[in-house]
C-alpha cells in the first residue's frame, strides 16, 4: 500500500520528514519577533538587558521565551489546536518552541529547566474542550530536553471568570488565590508552559505561587506573546 506523504501545515507542499510539520522554506520565512525585553517579552530598545518597565515593576518570572507575536501564521495554528482539535499540530508547535528556547538559551545563557509545568485548565473548560492543548507539546519538550513534566503539578482551586473579557487589573484580581502547587518544587528551576500570554496576569500568578513554594526560578515559555 502506498503511503500518502505528509504536507507542510503552512504551504501544503510534501515533507520529507513528516514529523517536522513545516518545510525549511516556511520555517525560514516565519515572522520574526521585534527586539524584546528578555524578562517581560515586550518590545524594548535592547534584548540584552531588562527594560525600564521591568526595572520598576518586575514580573514574578525571570525570563520569557515566545515563538511569535499574536499574528499569522502561528496565531492561526494555535487557534486550530485550541478550538478545533487539530492535535496533529502539537509536534510542529513543540518543535518551534524548542527552536525558540535554544535561540534564547544561546543569547542569554539560560539554564535548562529541571521541571516543565503547564498552566492548568479549569475543570469545566477542560471537560468542555476534552483535552489540554499544551500537554502534548510539553511532553515532547520534556522528552527532548531531558526534563521532568508533571501534568497536574498546578491545580485550580476555584472557578474563575474568562480572562479575555477582563481588564488587566480585573485579571489579576480574578486569579488571586485561584491555583495551588500540588508537588514539591523546592529548589527546582521551572519552565511554565502556556499557549498565549497577553497581559501576563496568569503567568505572573503561577510564577508567584511557584516561587512562594520554594522554586529556584521560573521561565515562561509561550507560543504567542501579545505585543
Amino acid at each position: 500500500m502506498l503511503s500518502i506523504p505528509a504536507a507542510c501545515w503552512l504551504c501544503q507542499m510534501p515533507l520529507i520528514l513528516a514529523h517536522h510539520g513545516c518545510c525549511s522554506l516556511c520555517l525560514r520565512h516565519l515572522p520574526q519577533l521585534p527586539t524584546c525585553c528578555p524578562r517581560c517579552g515586550l518590545p524594548a530598545a535592547t534584548s540584552r538587558q531588562e527594560c525600564g518597565r521591568c526595572l520598576l515593576h518586575p514580573p514574578a518570572w525571570q525570563h520569557m521565551v515566545a515563538v511569535s507575536d499574536w499574528q499569522p501564521p502561528i496565531r492561526d495554528l494555535v487557534k486550530r489546536l485550541k478550538f478545533f482539535r487539530a492535535t496533529a499540530l502539537s509536534s510542529l508547535l513543540a518543535r518551534l518552541m524548542l527552536l525558540s528556547w535554544l535561540s534564547a538559551r544561546r543569547e542569554h545563557r539560560l539554564r535548562r529547566p529541571d521541571l516543565l509545568l503547564t498552566v492548568p485548565l479549569q475543570k469545566k473548560r477542560a471537560w468542555k474542550r476534552g483535552y489540554h492543548q499544551m500537554e502534548s507539546i510539553t511532553r515532547s519538550l520534556a522528552h527532548w530536553l531531558g526534563c521532568r513534566y508533571v501534568p497536574a503539578g498546578l491545580k485550580p482551586v476555584r472557578q474563575t471568570a474568562v480572562q479575555h473579557n477582563l481588564t488587566a487589573r480585573a485579571r489579576r484580581r480574578n486569579l488571586r488565590g485561584a491555583f495551588r502547587v500540588d508537588i514539591d518544587v523546592r529548589g527546582e528551576h521551572i519552565a511554565l508552559m502556556d499557549d498565549v500570554v497577553t497581559t501576563g496576569s496568569t503567568a505572573g500568578e503561577m510564577s508567584r505561587i511557584l516561587l512562594a513554594a520554594g522554586a529556584a526560578s521560573v521561565q515562561v515559555w509561550c507560543l504567542c506573546r501579545t505585543l
